[in-house]
């Protein structure tokens, strides 16, 4: 579908909740991510807490780079920050996610609309995050995609 007026990323959700239908629960891949994920697992993980969401989150060395997830008892998210200037922690969200009806409801009206700018932040406590301890990594820069080439399953 070409966008003749940008959307964003929760505005592209919205204009294609007719393809989504009725599924209980779907999955949303950034792009720019490259990981070695058990999706099976989180997706028994999702299930088993029936959030409205769930975030696969890891730790990062440059937080301020990412949207960052304050994480309480349980995997209950607390806080999502995108991009802070000031970052309260480490442990940052994949752009591995899992969402549900409720998810799609929340999506605010405006366009362009944002997942991690719009969405995200407001309904933050009503999600789960999913710690991923293997392999992940953004390969928005040209450096990371260099490491991600040497990296790679080697």
């Amino acid at each position: 579908m070409e966008e003749r007026v940008l959307l964003g990323s929760a505005g592209t959700l919205r204009a294609n909740r007719n393809w989504i239908g009725k599924d209980e629960f779907f999955w949303i891949f950034y792009a720019d991510v490259l990981a070695d994920v058990d999706l099976a697992e989180m997706l028994r993980f999702h299930v088993s807490k029936a959030p409205m969401a769930t975030l696969g989150v890891y730790e990062v060395p440059d937080p301020s780079r990412c949207g960052i997830v304050t994480v309480g008892a349980g995997g209950h998210i607390e806080k999502f920050v995108e991009k802070p200037a000031n970052p309260e922690g480490n442990i940052a969200f994949s752009g591995l996610m899992i969402g549900t009806q409720s998810l799609l409801d929340a999506i605010p009206p405006q366009t362009p609309v944002d997942i991690g700018f719009d969405l995200l932040p407001r309904h933050a406590t009503h999600m789960r995050a999913y710690p991923i301890r293997s392999y992940v990594l953004d390969i928005g820069t040209h450096e990371n995609y260099r490491t991600a080439q040497r990296t790679w399953h080697n």
